[in-house]
């Protein structure tokens, strides 16, 4: 079992920044490749960035690449989502979640959830 909780959303203006963490609990955190997914308004929640185990390797979506970096520390149960440059289409509700099997695109195949959190980018 691995609860998550996200925090460091917000608003900013176009073109700045901000920095997203998501902290597990449970001793089981390495086990799991860890998600970045986001919903806009409307739409349905997609794919944003994605971490292995060990962090040895990174995937993102094509509309955030060389924008948004994903990190993590297992020492202390925690995944990052840096965003840089961000853009108005940027606006969701940005969830944390782990899966274990090794999918890293399918939301469906991510066991568990954070609540969210929103980042509003504005013009």
């Amino acid at each position: 079992q691995v609860q998550l909780v996200e925090s460091g959303g917000g608003l900013v203006q176009a073109g700045g920044s901000l920095r997203l963490s998501c902290a597990g609990s449970g001793r089981t955190f390495s086990g799991y490749t860890m998600g970045w997914f986001r919903q806009a308004p409307g739409k349905e929640r997609e794919f944003t960035a994605a971490i292995t185990r060990t962090g040895g390797s990174t995937y993102y979506a094509d509309s955030v690449k060389r924008r948004f970096t994903i990190s993590r520390d297992n020492a202390k149960n925690t995944v990052t989502l840096q965003m840089d440059s961000l853009k108005p289409e940027d606006t969701a509700v940005y969830y944390c979640a782990a899966e274990g099997g090794g999918y890293i695109y399918d939301l469906k195949k991510y066991d568990y959830w954070g609540q969210g959190t929103q980042v509003t980018v504005s013009s």
